[in-house]
């Protein structure tokens, strides 16, 4: 299954310093970030509940 960043919707196979957590906010859904979307601070948005981050 391939994964892919939740803010810039690039695959992360294969990709280091990717990061994969659960969402700070309800804890349910998994948020995956590329490496440069960590490094630039993109902004995303949890699809479950709407938290938006970082802050």
């Amino acid at each position: 299954m391939t994964e892919y960043c939740i803010s810039c919707k690039k695959s992360i196979t294969n990709e280091s310093g990717a990061a994969k957590f659960k969402c700070p906010n309800c804890s349910e859904y998994e948020v995956i970030r590329c490496k440069n979307c960590r490094q630039i601070v993109a902004k995303y948005t949890c699809p479950k509940c709407g938290f938006t981050g970082p802050n």
